[in-house]
């Protein structure tokens, strides 16, 4: 008998949809340590604790359910919620509720069969967590910049918002020290750091940002697979003779690491030999820049997949084609 379980996940709750052949069984649980025992023992009521799981990635508010689930042995998998929706628009579900999601999420389970989640390294997972630190108190400082350049010095609250500029300065400071010294005591980051900004273009801030959002590069087959994972790959747009539409990227995938990639992209199609070739060559055939930063974004996603998979360090002498 094939059983399969989607979970919908909120804030507060998780809608479980158990499906089987002959039968559907559905429960709401409260999203926080004492429901998710609850899951676990409604799962084994029913004989389902060893069948596969499936549940979107959203954020935060699944990591626990998906952590518990993978320690008790249960199969489980994370899924891009855009798979979801574009499954069931090819289903014409028409009704949106929390328990008919639960339920798409377990057919699409059934029929897709998607790869199991494994969890992160617990090193990558520090390091994720201090770069995304680091980020949310940069974004805070630029807030704070922005509010002071709009004010009179003799603005009441413009005393306040330096003080508090100086606060994120230190702050911003004592992450980034943190993130330093983690590096150094982990002997793998620390290999990858330095493979990573081998590559001409990819300097330290950006080495670690791209760390702290790449997933295992074993988990790939190939480098195609990692560019679509980001999000960089190109959709093109065309049909018969009539229809030519601009190629764009896909955008479907990690915007952390499309981040992480974009100032190196700039970079890189200034100073690195292979890739300046690359973006010299699409700009001549009348491609616009956004266009080429997209193409050189992708290819160093690309170098970084070859590098990080054999080990060596980017070599700028290598014989390249563009």
């Amino acid at each position: 008998m094939t059983t399969t379980i989607g979970i919908d996940v909120s804030k507060a709750t998780l809608d479980v949809m158990i499906v089987q052949e002959q039968s559907r069984h559905h429960q709401q649980f409260a999203n926080t340590a004492k429901g998710h025992q609850q899951v676990h023992g409604w799962l084994h009521k029913h004989q389902a604790e060893q069948a596969p799981v499936c549940l979107e990635a959203t954020g935060r508010y699944g990591q626990a359910i998906t952590r518990f689930l993978y320690e008790r042995a249960t199969p489980v998998s994370v899924v891009n919620p855009r798979r979801i929706k574009a499954y069931g628009e090819s289903l014409l579900q028409r009704n949106k509720t929390d328990k008919s999601d639960a339920w798409l999420i377990a057919d699409f389970c059934r029929t897709q069969q998607p790869r199991r989640w494994q969890p992160p390294d617990p090193a990558l997972e520090t390091l994720q967590a201090w770069q995304r630190r680091v980020e949310d108190l940069q974004q805070m400082r630029t807030q704070e910049i922005n509010r002071l350049e709009a004010l009179d010095k003799g603005a009441v609250v413009y005393p306040f918002i330096r003080r508090h500029l100086r606060i994120l300065e230190r702050e911003i400071r004592k992450v980034e020290q943190a993130i330093a010294a983690h590096i150094q005591t982990a002997p793998h980051i620390q290999q990858t750091h330095e493979l990573l900004t081998s590559i001409v273009g990819i300097g330290d801030k950006s080495a670690r940002q791209i760390l702290a959002e790449l997933p295992d590069i074993h988990t790939f087959d190939n480098a195609a697979e990692l560019a679509a994972y980001a999000g960089v790959s190109p959709r093109q747009k065309r049909s018969g003779s009539s229809v030519r539409g601009r190629s764009r990227l896909v955008k479907i995938g990690s915007a952390k690491l499309r981040k992480a990639l974009f100032f190196p992209a700039l970079v890189a199609m200034r100073f690195n030999p292979h890739l300046k070739l690359v973006a010299e060559r699409l700009l001549a055939a009348g491609k616009p820049k956004m266009v080429v930063v997209g193409a050189i974004m992708r290819k160093l996603l690309c170098l970084i997949y070859a590098i990080l998979k054999s080990g060596r360090p980017y070599d700028p002498t290598y014989r390249f084609s563009a």
